[in-house]
């Protein structure tokens, strides 16, 4: 079965649809880009979400996914590559996923600082290296690789915090 993608970004200007999907100059003008959108996705979290139940994250995650593989498919097939690297939106809307059931202080002791750090460094991670099946998440047609890849990568950057911070608390 093949889920239909969004076909309604085509009502917008290639410029316009191209520059929601990367993010304007943050996925033309930056090296690194998958790593500068993780970045603006993570300052979206600490603005937006930080403080914010996790299925209110989560919703609006879901939400905002569903865009991305709208623009992010709809950009892609006009770039003309199947997964282009300055598409950054996946990276950007999925991003406060991996800081599902954290507060400031809670559940671990660690500083807020670390937190962060640690899980935009999980993240990159799993985006990156795609271990755990991520990898043929990509192969879904369109914008749904491009996005569905990086929703399980940041889920699973979400599971291994948790992991880490209760095992650093069982260790102390």
């Amino acid at each position: 079965m093949e889920l239909p993608e969004p076909r309604w970004p085509r009502i917008f200007s290639t410029r316009f649809a191209c520059a929601v999907a990367t993010l304007g100059p943050v996925g033309r003008r930056l090296p690194a880009p998958g790593t500068w959108g993780s970045l603006a996705g993570l300052a979206y979290f600490v603005l937006v979400f930080r403080h914010s139940r996790w299925e209110v994250i989560f919703a609006w995650t879901v939400l905002a996914s569903y865009f991305a593989v709208a623009f992010c498919g709809d950009a892609a097939r006009r770039i003309g590559r199947t997964d282009p690297g300055e598409v950054v939106l996946d990276e950007f809307v999925v991003m406060p996923l991996v800081f599902l059931g954290w507060r400031a202080g809670y559940p671990s002791s660690w500083p807020e600082w670390v937190t962060l750090l640690a899980g935009f460094g999980l993240f990159r991670f799993y985006d990156i290296l795609k271990p755990l099946g991520i990898a043929r998440l990509q192969r879904w047609p369109g914008g749904w690789g491009i996005v569905v890849d990086d929703f399980v990568a940041a889920l699973a950057a979400c599971g291994t915090l948790h992991l880490t911070a209760a095992l650093w608390a069982w260790l102390r």
